[in-house]
Formats: structure tokens, C-alpha cells, sequence
């Protein structure tokens, strides 16, 4: 009874803040053009879509691409399979676009209140429900469960922070995540929290940001800008809000001679106000939007910044870079994956805050692909050392391509749960 009352209470509450979260995507979307797209999605409104589509809930890109793997997984077993992609955030929806085939729909996940999610799942009938990592919505699973939707918790992770916030609205949390019908997690750690959560039919089936597939493509582009820019490179890769100040602060003060920086921010949002921030600490800067087609020339080469104001290239920023600091570990914010760096075979510089990925920060340090450091400014103090000792950063770029080989073969076990728990 407690659960059902605070699940009353919580979708009243999301209810009545209907009309602040819709003015909020609106908002976005001066910035975003595609959070004013598609709106009546968030409410579950639209066409009736043909039944039995497999569901696959990614709320932003990260979420999407690691949902990649385990979405060609699923198609090598089941050729004839259709998908629904669901997403939070416009760059998640705008790199579903590349996953699609006939058949397939994306749309907007629905508003976690009970009519936005009947109608969504009236509208689409999936077979079966896969959300991928940490999204937990109280009422998307209780409705799913009384229309008979399975629902998995794929490549599922839980840091010892969000289960302790997680224990303050146990009573609401908890029931929910016993909802789903199986939890693949990606490390013993997270299936233990995880349990201690309340989720049941936990099991490990690793992490499918290993399964990642390198672009050739991207990467031949980022060793073509490297062969015409003739300069070692350090790459500050996915940065997060808080970070980019400190960094060129402990950038201006080093003895960097002629070495490049580069700074790829998280969120494509921010590339303005990075830009500025660079001009503000005095630098010449080059964005990669300038170039002239995909090759930098004139003034790029010359510049002291450069800016990564551009989706779906990390690969090539990557093959760029003779050395990486990883974004999000050097302000509270857990880090990012760093699974991607070591695939490309860039050494890795990570600061304290790993704890989002915190086995596979470890395992990379183990493996030798990477290494810890106290701040920003130690970690740019160490990443010019390591340009002058190639044999160094040789031997963590090879570390680094054996780690991530090492762990494949998560997309394979999540696509045969998933695939046994769909409904006829």
C-alpha cells in the first residue's frame, strides 16, 4: 500500500509539472532545435505503430551507443527484427538516426505519468522492453507489468553514491526496479548493489561499451590531421562544466612549447561557451566547424586550441592525440567511458573522479592503458611528460587495444536474454 500511495503522490507531482517540463524542452530548444520536435511524443500521443517491435530505451548518446552492439547482436540472431528506439535528449534521438532500417521508429520516451505511458504503450505494443543502464521510471514499469510488456535492465550499473540516494526513496525505488524481469549488470559491484536495491533475477553479463567497433574511417581522419599538423597533441576528451577554466589555466602556466591542445566538451551545448572561455584565457583558437571540408588548414595549424565542436568524431580526436585526459574525473562527476580511448589505442590520463565506471577505470589502470592523477594541473604536467617518451606512450596505447579486446562478448549474452524474454 505505502508503494502505491508514493507512486500516487509521485505521478501527481510529474502531473502538475507537466506544463514546467514542456516549457523546459522549449527552452532547449534555443540551443537544441530538436527538443521542440515531435512534443506530443512526451505525452504518448501519435499514430497507432504495427505491434511486436523489441524496445530499446537509450535516454542520451551514451546510452545509444552502447546500445549499438547489442542492437547488431540482436539483428544477427533475428534478421527480420524491428526496433523502437526511445531517447531523452536530441543527441541521443539525433544518433539513433544512423541505427534505424525499415521498419524501425524512434520517438521520444514518454513523460513518467500514467496516461503519457498508456498511450505510448497502446500506441506501440513492444514485444519487449530493454532500458539501458540506470533509467528507472516507477510508473513506466508498473504500467509495462500490467500490460504485459518484459522489461530488462541492460548493461546495468549502480555506483555506491546513487544507491545510497537511492535508499532515501526506497519505497518507491525499490518496488520499481523489482519490476524488471531480468538486470544484466556490468560488474559483480553493480549486481550486489543492485540486489541491495530491491531488483530481482540480477545477473552479470559485463559491459557493453567494450563491444565497441572503431571507425577506420574516423580514425584515418584523425591520423590525416596529425600528419598535416606536424605537432604532439594532448586532448581533454568529453569535459564537463567546471573543468575547461582549470584546464586552461594549468595549460597557460606549463612549459607546452609548441604541443596543440585539444578540448572536446561533453555536451554540444556548451561549445560556445568553451569557445569563449578559450579566448577569454587568451589563446588563438580553431573549431573543428571552421575547417575547410574535413581537413584544418592556414590558421587551424598554427592556432593553440582547438575545439571539438562536432558530433561522432571521437574516434578521430582520438587517433589525433598523442596522449588523453579523461572529462568528468576531474570535478565530481564520475568521469566518462573510457573504454572508446583505449579501443583507439590513446593513452589515458584520468583525475579522481571515476566512480560512474569505476571497474573499468581500475582495469584499465591495471592493465596499464591508463593512469590516475590527483588534479588537472598534474594531469597536464604528466601529459607533456609522456610527449617526450614515445616508447611510454607506446606501450599504454597497446595496453590499452588488448584491454578493451579482453572484455568483448557482453552483446552477445544481453541479445539472448533479451531475445528469451520477448512475448510471442
Amino acid at each position: 500500500m505505502t508503494e502505491t500511495l508514493l507512486r500516487t503522490a509521485y505521478a501527481l507531482a510529474l502531473r502538475l509539472a507537466t506544463p514546467a517540463y514542456l516549457a523546459r524542452l522549449w527552452w532547449r530548444g534555443r540551443r537544441e532545435p530538436g527538443y521542440r520536435e515531435h512534443l506530443a511524443e512526451r505525452l504518448g500521443f501519435g499514430p497507432a505503430e504495427a505491434p511486436g517491435r523489441v524496445w530499446i530505451h537509450a535516454v542520451s548518446l551514451g546510452e545509444t551507443k552502447a546500445a549499438e552492439p547489442l542492437i547488431a547482436a540482436l539483428r544477427a540472431r533475428d534478421p527480420a527484427l524491428r526496433l523502437l528506439l526511445t531517447h531523452g535528449t536530441a543527441t541521443g534521438r539525433a544518433a539513433a538516426r544512423a541505427l534505424l532500417r525499415e521498419g524501425d521508429r524512434a520517438c521520444w520516451q514518454p513523460w513518467d505519468t500514467p496516461g503519457a505511458v498508456r498511450r505510448f504503450l497502446a500506441r506501440h505494443r513492444p514485444a519487449v522492453g530493454v532500458v539501458m543502464e540506470t533509467e528507472v521510471w516507477p510508473v513506466l514499469l508498473h504500467e509495462a507489468a500490467r500490460a504485459g510488456v518484459p522489461m530488462l535492465l541492460a548493461n546495468a550499473r549502480l555506483s555506491e553514491r546513487s544507491a545510497r540516494k537511492g535508499r532515501r526513496l526506497a519505497a518507491l525505488m525499490h518496488p520499481a526496479l523489482a519490476r524488471f524481469d531480468a538486470v544484466l549488470a556490468q560488474t559483480e559491484a553493480d549486481a550486489a548493489r543492485l540486489r541491495g536495491s530491491g531488483a530481482r533475477a540480477v545477473r552479470v553479463a559485463g559491459n557493453l561499451k567494450f563491444e565497441i567497433t572503431v571507425s577506420g574511417e574516423r580514425l584515418a581522419r584523425g591520423a590525416a590531421w596529425k600528419a598535416a599538423l606536424g605537432r604532439p597533441v594532448v586532448l581533454a576528451a568529453v569535459t564537463r562544466e567546471g573543468e575547461e577554466a582549470a584546464l586552461l589555466a594549468a595549460w597557460r602556466a606549463a612549459p607546452r612549447g609548441e604541443a596543440l591542445l585539444v578540448v572536446v566538451p561533453r555536451h554540444p551545448q556548451r561549445f560556445d561557451e568553451v569557445a569563449a572561455l578559450v579566448a577569454g584565457a587568451g589563446f588563438t583558437l580553431a573549431r573543428r566547424s571552421g575547417f575547410a571540408g574535413d581537413a584544418p588548414a592556414g590558421e587551424a595549424l598554427r592556432a593553440e586550441v582547438w575545439l571539438g565542436d562536432s558530433l561522432g568524431e571521437m574516434p578521430a580526436w582520438y587517433a589525433l592525440a598523442d596522449v588523453a585526459l579523461l572529462g568528468g574525473s576531474f570535478a565530481p562527476l564520475g568521469g566518462q567511458n573510457l573504454i572508446e580511448a583505449a579501443a583507439c589505442g590513446c593513452p589515458l590520463l584520468m583525475g579522481p573522479h571515476t566512480f560512474n565506471f569505476a571497474q573499468a577505470a581500475e582495469l584499465a589502470i591495471e592493465a596499464g592503458a591508463a593512469r590516475r592523477v590527483d588534479d588537472v594541473g598534474a594531469a597536464v604536467s604528466q601529459a607533456l611528460r609522456l610527449l617526450h617518451d614515445g616508447p611510454a606512450r607506446q606501450a599504454m596505447a597497446d595496453a590499452g587495444r588488448a584491454f578493451a579486446a579482453a572484455h568483448r562478448g557482453a552483446a552477445a549474452r544481453m541479445a539472448e536474454a533479451v531475445l528469451a524474454a520477448r512475448r510471442a
